[in-house]
């Protein structure tokens, strides 16, 4: 007997970070991962050690969001589920020290990037009456810190990710988000590496005392992607070793560590 189709998972993003770690583990979970990056040969390699495919992704680019989708669609099958990890960060400046090209450079691919790929991967899910889609926000999107586009942005697909789960929710298709607190990525690794990340107070505001680590990012995706949540749907899940819970109590003298 042939084998039974496996569903579809794309991953923008997927080359590295979290999008990697997601990639490794959808595939083990059984299903067919579709790697989409602006680095075509990283995510080749990736996709080469899960059994996986790769295409060319520009997360700045209308047309090659568009193009993906349908090129996705003829060439592996129809897509059950779109992750959109496609993001970059910011250096932690004053407003009137941020330039404005890269205010909007950041808006274009962790917003306006994760919007576009929902529209276009969505369109077949619709006309098949079944899909899930998982953002990848962050706990800036729901705190205040000093990067004054990342944290707007994110703020912004977490409200993104809530009117589209409205909106698509008739039609069999299932929209969350997850927010990734301070995860040990090579991206962060580098801010730390360049002095612009301090993780130090972070750690002593996170009840479980830790950074997360990207599999366990991609667990909570695996999760909402899965038959094990089909009655979620508009969430934003924090992964975040409790940092959002824990980030007030410093005037109060700090979390309640065991002596």
């Amino acid at each position: 007997m042939p084998e039974k189709m496996r569903d579809i998972v794309v991953i923008t993003g997927g080359a590295s970070g979290i999008g990697a770690s997601c990639a490794e583990l959808l595939a083990k979970d059984g299903y067919q991962v579709v790697l989409a990056d602006v680095q075509l040969e990283l995510a080749r390699e990736v996709a080469a050690h899960v059994g996986g495919l790769a295409f060319a992704f520009d997360a700045t680019d209308e047309h090659s969001i568009r193009d993906l989708a349908q090129r996705v669609e003829q060439e592996a099958g129809p897509v059950y589920g779109l992750v959109n990890s496609a993001g970059i960060t910011q250096k932690p400046l004053p407003p009137e020290k941020f330039d404005l090209a890269e205010w909007d450079r950041v808006q274009n691919i962790d917003f306006r990037g994760s919007y576009i790929a929902a529209l276009a991967f969505s369109e077949g899910m619709r006309a098949r009456k079944r899909g899930a889609i998982v953002n990848i926000s962050s706990v800036a999107g729901s705190s205040s810190m000093p990067l004054h586009s990342y944290a707007p942005a994110k703020a912004a697909v977490i409200s993104m990710t809530q009117c589209l789960a409205a909106e698509w929710g008739p039609s069999g298709i299932r929209v969350n988000a997850v927010a990734p607190g301070y995860t040990l990525t090579p991206m962060l690794q580098e801010q730390i590496d360049r002095g612009h990340r301090e993780v130090s107070g972070a750690l002593q505001n996170t009840p479980l005392g830790r950074l997360v680590l990207p599999s366990q990012v991609a667990d909570a995706v695996a999760f909402l992607l899965s038959e094990r949540a089909s009655a979620i749907t508009g969430v934003n899940l924090p992964v975040d070793g409790g940092w959002l819970v824990g980030c007030t109590w410093d005037m109060y003298g700090g979390l309640r560590r065991p002596a």
